[in-house]
């Protein structure tokens, strides 16, 4: 397997799992119309029943029983923050893409996260190869997160786990990680223990909506003699380009949240 393979691409081949990976889902699309659907399934629409084959393919032409014409497109990263099941306000795709720019998360790689709620951050990093033990306190969050891992082809590669990291610390392996993302206001708690549970030169990855939660990682990291402690804010403005000229939106300002990158050598 190439390094460049998408874990939901080598899940499709149904190889060694009895066909029940082939059974990934995908978009069916026509102009602002998008719907996730398995193959086999049928979905009624506005412009008709869509009949979605087993052997579906990316790029197949699909049409209702009204003859209404539908292009099938491949699941990707961004497209699970529109289609996974809602539990909270997900990490956007932005935050998400910093995360793993900024610790490297790859292909082997092994992460302990906190935090799960919708999922969207767990199952993205998986599709980047990594296998990920996710920690959810909220039985039913945790739930619908595993659901949401199987919608995006990496159940395999996910462990949702019910649970309050905090308190699971002693029974984790330790230097077994090489990257802790944490999305919880006690994020604080467990960054302390990150020189036992990551490898050397293993990353932690923070984010937090409000200062005061991310003043005490910044506070915690520097206790536990992390190295090259950083928090940036996360924030986007959009371009607006019209007969008058180009320029910032005036809508409202991007800001998501603060990120705080942190390493263990």
């Amino acid at each position: 397997m190439s390094d460049d393979t998408d874990p939901a691409e080598t899940e499709s081949t149904g190889e060694g799992d009895g066909g029940r990976a082939g059974r990934v889902p995908v978009l069916v699309v026509r102009d602002d119309r998008e719907f996730l659907v398995q193959p086999g399934e049928e979905m009624g629409t506005d412009l008709g029943v869509l009949a979605v084959p087993d052997d579906v393919e990316p790029g197949d032409d699909l049409e209702t029983h009204l003859g209404e014409a539908f292009t099938v497109r491949r699941l990707r990263g961004p497209d699970l923050f529109h289609h996974f099941e809602r539990t909270g306000a997900p990490m956007v795709p932005r935050d998400i893409g910093l995360v793993i720019g900024e610790t490297g998360i790859a292909r082997g790689d092994r992460v302990l996260d906190a935090g799960t709620g919708t999922g969207v951050l767990a199952a993205s990093m998986a599709r980047a190869g990594a296998s990920v033990v996710s920690y959810e306190r909220d039985p039913e969050f945790a739930e619908v997160a595993r659901e949401n891992m199987e919608l995006g082809g990496v159940a395999d590669a996910v462990d949702v786990r019910t649970g309050d990291l905090r308190e699971a610390v002693d029974d984790l392996e330790p230097s077994s990680f090489d990257v802790l993302t944490l999305d919880t206001g006690d994020a604080a708690d467990v960054v302390t223990h990150a020189p036992d549970l990551l490898v050397d030169g293993g990353f932690v990855a923070v984010y937090s909506p409000f200062i005061e939660s991310t003043r005490a990682v910044v506070e915690a990291a520097r206790e536990a003699d992390l190295s090259n402690v950083r928090t940036r804010e996360t924030i986007q403005r959009e371009m607006q380009f019209d007969d008058r000229g180009s320029r910032p939106s005036t809508a409202p300002v991007g800001h998501t949240g603060y990120l705080t990158i942190a390493r263990n050598v």
